[in-house]
């Protein structure tokens, strides 16, 4: 560290123009990424029902990428329209090179019942582009008005339309959110640093940050699928870090000037210990983004990944570009304010402010059961949550791409989801006569099954489509038809056959199932590595452990709110949402980076603790200096991660809300209660326990311990 603090001052000029320049041109090279990400990435690769969709898909059968729907003018029925729409579809077809358009108009007796409405006043045209029509997300939209036939409503709908309608409504609310997130950061920064210039460098890097997380996204794109949602991820998060980072960096050297040091010496005195902490920072949230490499699904991993590229792109920054530019600000740091004793008067009142809030905490410790109390309290819609996935009414209500899918699955009936039947031969031979007869009548007896229909046929396997029913009686849809997929895939198989079960519906209950089966994993490689990483920093055993049971408490209490809003609606309206089962993807997310961001906290906190006690504090000494030192800069750094990660909640997608209003509950309940009452409680009543280990391991410490 002392070597790369002296090349980085050193050469600060030459350091600090080559990461401009290198950032900026791989930010103009990653706008490409925009092209790249993929709007699925949800499935489990390795489940039946994956293996369901593969079949079906080697059998011709895809999912349509564009369903248009013709409603027929006042008047007029839909055989009236018929010249009007297929002259339109022929010369779609002549004009792209399409898999496959089918329509109403076109269609057998026997396919025409499930392309009409039951008023008869809409038909349907379906569109499969497949792997050589050279579309791309760029030029997609071009499609649609190609397929608009005049005066007549259309409406389109499908897969493609719904993905496409979503990366479009995230890239605009990416522009819209930086465009509110940094200005007021920058006017919050202003306020706690007292100037314009130290509040500026902050604000620097994490601009730098948003154009280097798009520059390592698109290089992800080489090498695995990556998802849309992890752009904002990714751009976001590594701007909230990139300015807290800034924020701590910027802090201790003027600290460091203040105490009379030269520029040079400041800032490699700043790389030296503010430095440190975001190194070790930066461990902490990466083993806490790694544990969602373990689950089997793109998306997750591509999430992990853009976070984990964040955090790494942010600590980059902060110990290359920021070190460097305070090396040549110097004294000018402190320029462009209205007062020079504006960052000091700050800095008092906020120590007298929070030694004063822990002093009296810890004059009545057992505060900590009403506050571990009210927290569990919070928690307790846990007990109720149901997982499940991203569908269209996540997209706003008036969105065309959701209304038109409102349509379909309103007006069009006999095109309900079903699942999707396989019957394959054990020996090589496609099941005929009376195997398929006993698998329909089975799947005709299961609770929540309306129809069953056979589908198609290879060489080894036949499909039949089991549509599903209606919801009984207190049964949600999501319940129905979760009790009809797991009822067919308990039917018993004829001799020398296996029945295998797929759909939608099947693709979610198996993308929950493996959520539920590698969450166990993923908290313990987030627990484990914290515990070590801790222990290393502490030389305890006791805080680590007390510091993965707070964040365990943050948790609780952030998932049991969301569950309360979003889950069961309390005040859903208000935030413009539809009340669903919660998205398993972001509910991974969240539990990484609020158990990362809790231990971060713990860190910085406890470090001062620790330093204090070293010198010789008692523990309570302890614990007031470590809050007065850190309480000011913890406080600022969440605020900061509340407006960048906040401006989700201003996102046109509810998941994104559900995201953005998850981070503001875990920061304000970590960052305040948790980390400044909580904490200091029990540091209090354990005592001399706080800094407990086995001799042995104090022996580890000694060793290879990472000092402060």
């Amino acid at each position: 560290m002392t070597r790369w603090a002296s090349f980085v001052v050193s050469r600060k000029r030459w350091v600090l123009t080559v990461v401009v320049v290198v950032v900026a041109l791989g930010g103009i090279w990653g706008l490409g990424v925009f092209d790249r990400l993929s709007d699925g990435g949800y499935i489990d690769p390795s489940s039946e029902a994956a293996e369901v969709s593969t079949l079906v898909a080697n059998l011709g059968q895809q999912t349509s990428d564009i369903v248009a729907i013709y409603t027929a003018p006042e008047g007029k029925t839909i055989d009236d329209i018929a010249p009007d729409v297929t002259a339109v579809l022929d010369e779609f077809q002549r004009n792209y090179t399409v898999e496959n358009v089918t329509s109403y108009w076109t269609a057998n007796a026997a396919a025409q019942q499930y392309l009409v409405s039951e008023d008869r006043t809409k038909a349907l045209a379906t569109v499969t582009l497949g792997a050589g029509s050279g579309v791309t997300f760029a030029t997609f939209d071009q499609l649609l008005p190609q397929l608009e036939v005049p005066n007549v409503t259309s409406q389109f709908a499908g897969g493609s339309v719904v993905g496409i309608s979503f990366s479009t409504t995230l890239q605009n609310d990416l522009v819209r959110s930086e465009a509110i997130a940094i200005p007021i950061t920058l006017v919050l920064l202003i306020i706690i640093f007292g100037g314009i210039v130290a509040a500026a460098v902050p604000v620097f890097v994490g601009i730098l940050s948003i154009l280097s997380a798009l520059a390592i996204l698109r290089v992800l794109t080489s090498f695995t699928e990556v998802n849309s949602f992890s752009l904002n991820v990714a751009s976001l998060l590594g701007l909230g870090l990139a300015i807290d980072y800034g924020l701590f960096i910027v802090s201790r050297f003027r600290e460091e000037m203040r105490g009379g040091a030269e520029p040079a010496d400041a800032a490699i005195r700043t790389v030296l210990t503010a430095g440190r902490t975001i190194i070790f920072s930066g461990l902490l949230l990466i083993c806490a983004f790694a544990g969602m490499l373990v689950f089997p699904q793109p998306v997750v991993k591509s999430l992990g990944f853009g976070a984990m590229a964040a955090v790494m792109g942010a600590a980059i920054l902060s110990l290359t570009a920021v070190p460097a530019l305070l090396a040549i600000l110097g004294p000018r740091i402190n320029s462009l304010t209205w007062s020079k004793t504006a960052s000091h008067r700050g800095e008092a009142r906020a120590q007298k402010f929070w030694g004063g809030v822990v002093t009296g905490v810890m004059r009545k410790p057992g505060v900590v059961a009403v506050i571990v109390a009210a927290l569990l309290v919070l928690s307790s819609p846990i007990l109720t949550v149901t997982l499940g996935q991203v569908d269209y009414t996540a997209l706003p209500k008036d969105d065309p791409a959701r209304v038109a899918v409102e349509t379909l699955n309103t007006e069009f009936p006999s095109t309900g989801e079903g699942a999707t039947v396989v019957l394959r031969g054990l020996n090589g031979q496609k099941p005929q006569g009376s195997p398929i007869a006993d698998v329909t009548r089975q799947a005709e007896e299961v609770d929540g099954i309306a129809r069953v229909e056979f589908s198609g046929s290879t060489e080894d396997f036949v499909v039949l489509q089991a549509t599903y029913g209606e919801p009984g009686e207190g049964e949600t849809e999501e319940q129905s038809t979760s009790a009809a997929v797991a009822g067919l895939r308990q039917m018993m198989p004829p001799d020398d056959t296996e029945i295998l079960v797929g759909g939608n519906r099947a693709l979610v209950d198996d993308g929950n199932a493996a959520i539920a089966k590698w969450l166990p994993a993923m908290v313990a490689i987030m627990v484990i590595s914290t515990l070590i990483l801790l222990f290393l920093a502490f030389g305890s055993i006791v805080l680590p452990i007390k510091a993965v049971l707070m964040a365990g408490l943050s948790l609780g209490a952030t998932f049991g709110i969301l569950t309360w809003i979003f889950q069961e609606g309390h005040g859903a309206d208000l935030l413009g949402v539809t009340p669903a089962p919660l998205e398993a993807t972001f509910v991974v997310l969240i539990l990484a980076v609020v158990f990362g961001l809790s231990t971060d906290y713990e860190v910085f906190l406890m470090s001062r603790m620790v330093e204090a006690r070293t010198a010789g504090a008692t523990t309570e000494e302890a614990v007031i200096i470590g809050a007065q030192r850190t309480g000011r800069i913890v406080t600022a750094a969440a605020l900061i991660l509340i407006i960048v990660t906040g401006a989700f909640t201003i996102s046109n997608l509810s998941i994104m809300r559900f995201l953005g209003v998850g981070m503001i509950l875990a920061l304000i309940i970590d960052a305040t209660i948790i980390r400044m009452l909580l904490v200091p409680s029990l540091v209090k009543l354990m005592g001399e326990a706080n800094w407990w280990a086995p001799a042995w391991m104090k022996k580890v410490h000694a060793k290879v311990g990472i000092g402060h």
